[in-house]
């Protein structure tokens, strides 16, 4: 849950950033969060929430 949650900050600040500095119009961020939610019912969910797990713990075994 911690991992949504994080996920949902970060690309939110992304797309307000996108909508501040490169011109994103607002249509188009509303376009692309209803994208996610189809996606989100859709039958790629799992393929797609077991890929951000994966990639979230690559970048969690990362040692600096």
């Amino acid at each position: 849950m911690a991992l949504s949650i994080s996920a949902v900050v970060l690309l939110a600040i992304i797309v307000f950033l996108l909508i501040k500095k490169s011109g994103l119009k607002g249509g188009h961020a509303v376009a692309c969060v209803l994208l996610g939610f189809y996606l989100a019912s859709s039958s790629v969910a799992p393929t797609i929430n077991e890929l951000t797990t994966n990639v979230a713990g690559m970048i969690e075994d990362i040692k600096f």
